[in-house]
């Protein structure tokens, strides 16, 4: 399917940017598997140069089920637009078709059935075999990894993400940003960083002491008869959404005036294209786009938003390419005489059912694996409901971390993490410890026990509601809103920080959180150095193990409004 946006157009100069999108013709073949590796991998080789990206894989390195949001709430300039529409909206915004592969690989509506019939997605193994398809018909193309890496499963827990790396160094990346893989700590960081065979990019990351680059901003590729500048952006809020004391020695921040200045220095050393792999956040990218003039291509991530079409700022196009191994972005552009002057792009979907695993990347897999093989696949229980994460709100997944919690640490209000990453699962899979772990695994995972007044539980929420819906996205500093259990609460999406947050309520008594009581809480995944407590995962197999099988009742306990 070439989309209703066939020939998009934007202005520049005396000339225009006209790109072409879409997903192939997979669309129109409903809901039969008759999709094959070729109709998913069919592209119109397009102008000189191409850009392959990949992001977000948090070391999912084996097809799984994951399910989109149901939610994803624009505020402010961005209410409305993509990637803030999910389900049907999504589906009419662009022009799929109910109950189609597209929709099943891009949207939550109807997944449970749609699954059976289209399979699981991802696989770095069926990523390797379509990266290497591209390079075949375009022995040039630059593939970049957006980040958020080499975090995420069990494995890359024990092995420190090296599982990861060294599926990653097979693939071939040319050049990377980061986010989660701060999380294993400067000394870890850093011992991988010198061993890769490509630049570890981060124009805004300094060294804290003093206040000077501490990583290559940018690199240069010719490729094409064209000379390309990617600049490197990494998550900018890391002391912030996750634990600074592990890695004190940096800093960083969106630091779009130093972005200015490397756009401007990559032009002046004669780069015609210049492209940003960025992991800020599609509507910081939206804005800084805004903002930075010179820029023609943004690869941008950590959002884990699957957008089929570029959005275009200015002369700028932003490509989003989901996450945990779904797709695969590619990129074609015609550059000349120094400048963009046209694209074509496509979000190629990873139907590991269709698509033929690369043998080589196989069994590279299957090896990291096999040392904690009967760990992994220990049946822990099963699962008659859906289970997912993904969503601005509670998703099914966090509803069954926080009973665990609930039960396992004898607290009456349990708050967990609203991190995107991780795994579903389907009614009727057997839970394993690796799935567990697709949701849980963290080098900072000890679950806590405290008490907090009910006035400091309402200060959480509202600062983590600002991070969320703040209407200025540079203010816009972690993930989903905290995940709570044991309490219920209304928020206003539309309201000021300190206003939105309102009718806490204790839910196994239905009286009003009550500003000067405390309470006992628990929680995982502190940013604070010295939290104690078993970790989550083991907090959550036991739960399991206790109930033996999960069936979860719809959580109507947070109420939003002001959408």
């Amino acid at each position: 399917m070439i989309s209703r946006r066939e020939f998009l157009q934007a202005s520049v100069a005396a000339s225009a940017i006209v790109g072409v999108s879409g997903i192939g013709n997979w669309s129109r073949l409903a809901a039969q598997q008759r999709l094959t590796q070729d109709q998913l991998l069919q592209f119109d080789t397009f102008g000189n140069v191409t850009l392959v990206h990949i992001t977000d894989i948090h070391a999912h390195l084996k097809p799984i089920w994951f399910r989109e949001p149901d939610t994803n709430i624009g505020v402010g300039e961005v209410k409305g637009l993509p990637p803030h529409i999910t389900g049907l909206d999504f589906i009419r915004e662009f022009d799929l078709t109910e109950g189609s592969p597209e929709a099943y690989a891009l949207t939550h509506s109807d997944f449970t059935a749609l699954a059976k019939t289209y399979g699981r997605m991802g696989g770095m193994d069926r990523v390797a075999t379509v990266v290497n398809a591209i390079r075949a018909d375009r022995p040039e193309a630059i593939l970049l990894d957006g980040g958020d890496t080499w975090h995420g499963s069990m494995t890359s827990l024990i092995t420190k993400g090296q599982d990861v790396v060294d599926v990653m160094n097979r693939l071939g990346v040319e050049a990377m940003t980061s986010h989660w893989e701060w999380t294993f700590g400067t000394e870890r960081v850093q011992e991988i960083v010198d061993g890769l065979p490509f630049p570890f990019l981060g124009q805004n990351i300094f060294d804290a002491e003093w206040d000077e680059p501490a990583f290559d901003p940018y690199t240069f590729f010719e490729r094409g008869g064209v000379k390309i500048a990617v600049i490197g952006q990494a998550f900018p809020y890391m002391p912030i959404a996750n634990p600074g004391w592990k890695f004190p020695e940096y800093s960083f921040g969106i630091r779009d005036g130093r972005m200015q200045e490397m756009v401007d220095e990559v032009r002046a050393e004669g780069a015609e294209l210049v492209v940003v792999l960025s992991h800020n956040g599609f509507d910081v990218d939206r804005k800084m786009a805004s903002r930075v003039t010179g820029i023609d291509v943004i690869l941008t991530g950590h959002t884990h938003d699957a957008i089929p079409e570029p959005v275009l700022v200015g002369e700028t196009i932003l490509i989003a390419s989901g996450s945990h191994g779904k797709f695969v972005s590619r990129v074609d552009l015609d550059v000349r005489d120094g400048r963009m002057m046209g694209f074509r792009h496509k979000l190629i979907p990873i139907f590991s059912d269709v698509i033929a695993p690369d043998p080589e990347m196989a069994s590279l897999i299957d090896e990291g694996r096999a040392p904690y093989k009967d760990q992994l696949e220990e049946v822990i229980g099963k699962t008659e409901s859906l289970l997912y994460r993904r969503g601005n709100f509670n998703g099914t997944w966090d509803d069954l971390i926080c009973d665990a919690m609930l039960s396992e640490r004898d607290a009456e209000i349990v708050m967990s993490p609203g991190v995107r990453w991780g795994a579903s699962l389907l009614p009727g899979d057997d839970i394993t410890r690796e799935d567990i772990h697709s949701v849980t695994s963290m080098t900072y995972g000890e679950c806590y026990r405290t008490e907090m007044t009910g006035e400091f539980l309402n200060v959480i929420l509202e600062d983590v509601a600002d991070n969320l819906f703040n209407p200025d996205p540079y203010y816009q500093q972690g993930g989903d809103m905290v995940r709570v259990g044991g309490m219920g609460f209304h928020i206003d999406v539309s309201q000021a920080m300190g206003s939105r947050i309102s009718n806490m309520t204790l839910l196994k008594t239905g009286e009003p959180i009550d500003p000067a009581r405390n309470y006992v809480v628990a929680g995982w995944a502190s940013v604070n150095e010295g939290t104690e407590g078993p970790q989550i995962w083991d907090v959550v197999e036991s739960h399991i193990r206790k109930i033996g099988t999960v069936k979860l009742e719809p959580n109507s306990s947070v109420k939003v409004t002001g959408v």
